[in-house]
């Protein structure tokens, strides 16, 4: 799997290419889930990079995560994949263009239910995943 910088554009792209691949096909639907999120121009990726990333994204996977026939994503992959955002904001904002995504078709796909999953859990161990809402007056 190639590496991208903590937190690069290209860290970014490739986790919203990987929702979008996750479950075995790239829906029209999530396309346009993505491209109304504008997540791609607030880290600035164009459209013909994102592309670009899903390419190599799954070259990457046919490389080294190809069993029985089938691309299975192991959970140290996922794990190291998600690793590359350490940015509370940004994983905030990629996790809910990722549940975007995976909601765009009408089917959450066992793939894409295991990465949200494993999303949460990982990022979520980071203290300031989660902000507590102010209660004082």
């Amino acid at each position: 799997m190639r590496h991208y910088q903590p937190n690069s554009a290209s860290a970014a792209g490739r986790i919203l290419a990987l929702a979008m691949v996750v479950d075995g096909h790239m829906a029209p639907s999530e396309l346009r889930a993505l491209e109304r999120s504008r997540l791609l121009e607030h880290i600035d990726i164009d459209m013909d990079s994102f592309h670009d990333l899903v390419q190599e994204l799954c070259y990457d996977l046919l490389a080294s995560n190809v069993k029985n026939d089938y691309v299975e994503l192991d959970p140290d992959t996922t794990d190291l994949l998600l690793a590359d955002i350490t940015d509370s904001e940004l994983r905030r904002e990629l996790l809910r263009a990722m549940w975007n995504i995976a909601d765009a078709d009408g089917v959450l796909a066992d793939g894409e239910a295991k990465l949200l999953a494993r999303a949460c859990v990982v990022w979520a161990a980071e203290a300031r995943f989660i902000t507590e809402p102010d209660l004082a007056p």
